[in-house]
């Protein structure tokens, strides 16, 4: 089975896809394409599931990655960095051909940029934490400092938990509600004690008031979609004693 490659119609002109778990080589609870070094996954199969991933968008690419920390960092990427050197960052941009820039996931929203004029992408790691704490501002501004323009930015929000699958506390929203009562919006009584948390169109939201006039979210929810994408709320809803990641591509020809 080949690798599923989805794809942005805002970033058609940029070599890119959001992968899901189609087409690897990792069995058991983490078959498919599992990428995450996190994982308890066999190295082999993990060198061969990226190797994999690099060939359905970008071939003969390097592969860029950091340790991802739910923060809102970004850092520049001028070439890949040895595993055990990765800075701890939950956003990468570049203006280098050859490079593709990966984000990996399991629920949480990856985000990929193009600055087609300028030759400038990027790509974030949007859960909670980090699209709350301003990752996608983080990217933006990374991506301005090496040429790009805010508004000529297209971004895509890739597959992530739906408000449907992703259930939160009061806490939670309370949370949010303390920075901006605006955005009350995002979340939904779904029962008498039962929020949800729309977290696509937060992003959504945080991108457009960054300045972003093009964005592109892609309506797939990973939890409810068990034979396509991993899932780390659905691992744990179901006692797995691990979880697989898929990873979204972003970069240049060279």
């Amino acid at each position: 089975m080949s690798v599923e490659v989805v794809r942005a119609a805002a970033l058609a002109a940029a070599e890119h896809g959001f992968l899901g778990r189609t087409g690897g080589v990792s069995t058991g609870e983490l078959a498919g394409l599992n990428v995450g070094t996190g994982s308890s996954d066999d190295r082999e199969a993990i060198a061969e599931n990226r190797r994999r991933a690099v060939a359905a968008v970008l071939p003969g690419a390097n592969l860029a990655t950091v340790h991802q920390v739910h923060s809102a960092e970004a850092v520049y990427v001028a070439q890949p960095w040895p595993q055990e050197e990765r800075p701890k960052a939950d956003a990468m941009v570049t203006d280098r051909p050859g490079l593709l820039l990966g984000i990996l996931t399991a629920d949480c929203a990856p985000v990929l940029f193009a600055d087609f004029e300028a030759g400038v992408v990027g790509a974030a790691h949007a859960g909670w934490r980090g699209a709350f704490a301003g990752v996608t501002d983080s990217t933006i501004a990374a991506m301005e400092g090496i040429g790009a323009r805010r508004e000529r930015i297209a971004a895509a929000i890739g597959p992530c938990i739906a408000m449907p699958s992703y259930e939160v506390d009061a806490a939670f929203r309370d949370r949010f509600i303390d920075a901006d009562p605006a955005n009350d919006r995002f979340f939904v009584q779904a029962a008498a004690e039962t929020l949800h948390f729309d977290l696509p169109a937060y992003v959504r939201h945080r991108l457009v008031a960054g300045g972003v006039e093009e964005v592109e979210t892609i309506h797939l929810d990973t939890y409810s979609s068990p034979d396509r994408f991993y899932s780390f709320r659905r691992s744990t809803h179901r006692g797995e004693a691990d979880y697989g990641r898929q990873v979204a591509l972003i970069g240049l020809k060279r």
